[in-house]
């Protein structure tokens, strides 16, 4: 049983990737060189993918995990070919998309619905293997694990005619005596068994991470991971240095607005000192009874008129000073009634 390795399925609820248009360069290339740009700058984005997918994985982030699994799956997709560099980043893509839905039989990789995603990993997994120079016992122990625990899922749910169906399917296995273990485990219809527990899913899920471990330190060399690094660790130095700097030095045209605004900012927030106040403070109700009193004083002055005019000039603005301060907005239409 062969990965579709083609089609690039790590998604269960997979979706056509979106069309999209690459921006015309200045100087424009030609066909040909563009193709191979392309081809070149897919492969690195393809290991950085790969890359974050397996730290995500091995973190337990899993909406990291699930964001980097559908990058992986668009850049696979739009790969004119695979290259035989590229194919163990992709085949590492499906298997952990496939590892980390093992425990969901309702979710399907293959066109073969029956094939749940541990026996569409282990496939994969036995391609991953075919690619290593030297099987290492780590190999094969989680090659064991995957195929006891494509079992197990089925066991644990007592659906034991499709756990039996598994192993029909997996004939080609070569342990023979794992393969006799876990028939007489579906017969004897026990999930309890030392056996599954000693060899549990969390298990495969350590020695998967291992792997991992190990792969991350390879691939730590990508490119676009160094010049990513660079970059991110320039703005951070960038952005450090200007937090460094001290208000004073941080001017525009018009001057130190920062001074300026904190400046307004102090001014704005500190308490009026009383003894410093143009007028003194009035409660409300005295103010309403002192403006009607000034109203009635200014009516008897016009009505005096025949006061001497040196004397009644004084009155007038001894009057309007006591309304100014106790009635501001009354004062500009009772001085123009009054002609004096």
């Amino acid at each position: 049983m062969q990965p579709a390795v083609g089609s690039a399925v790590l998604s269960p609820r997979s979706r056509a990737p979106e069309s999209w248009a690459a921006a015309v360069p200045d100087a424009p290339l030609s066909p040909d060189l563009l193709a191979e740009v392309e081809a070149v700058a897919a492969g690195w984005m393809l290991e950085f993918t790969c890359h974050c997918l397996c730290r995500h994985f091995r973190d337990g982030r899993v909406p990291d995990f699930q964001r980097s699994r559908d990058a992986a799956q668009a850049i696979i997709n739009g790969l004119p070919k695979i290259t035989a560099h590229q194919r163990k980043a992709v085949n590492l893509c499906q298997f952990l998309a496939r590892i980390a839905e093992g425990k969901s039989l309702g979710y399907h990789f293959e066109s073969d619905q029956r094939i749940s995603p541990l026996e569409s990993a282990l496939s994969i997994w036995v391609q991953l293997e075919k690619e290593e120079s030297k099987l290492e016992k780590l190999h094969e122990d989680i090659r064991r694990l995957i195929l006891i625990q494509a079992v197990a899922v089925y066991i644990e749910k007592g659906y034991y005619k499709e756990a039996s169906e598994v192993l029909d399917r997996l004939d080609s296995e070569p342990n023979k005596t794992l393969r006799m273990k876990l028939t007489m485990i579906i017969n004897r219809r026990d999930p309890y068994v030392p056996f599954l527990q000693n060899f549990s899913y969390n298990l495969l899920m350590d020695k998967i991470k291992s792997y991992i471990d190990d792969f991350l330190k390879k691939s730590a060399a990508n490119f676009l991971i160094k010049a990513a690094v660079k970059e991110v660790e320039a703005k951070r130095l960038g952005g450090k240095a200007s937090q460094d700097k001290p208000a004073s030095v941080v001017k525009t045209n018009h001057g130190n607005i920062l001074e300026m605004e904190q400046r307004s900012h102090i001014e704005a927030h500190t308490p009026l000192n009383p003894e410093m106040a143009p007028f003194p403070r009035i409660k409300k109700r005295g103010r309403t009874d002192a403006c009607r009193n000034l109203q009635n004083d200014l009516q008897n002055l016009k009505n005096n008129a025949e006061t001497s005019s040196h004397r009644l000039t004084g009155q007038k603005k001894q009057l309007q000073g006591r309304l100014l301060h106790n009635c501001p907005q009354k004062i500009n239409n009772l001085i123009y009634r009054i002609q004096i």
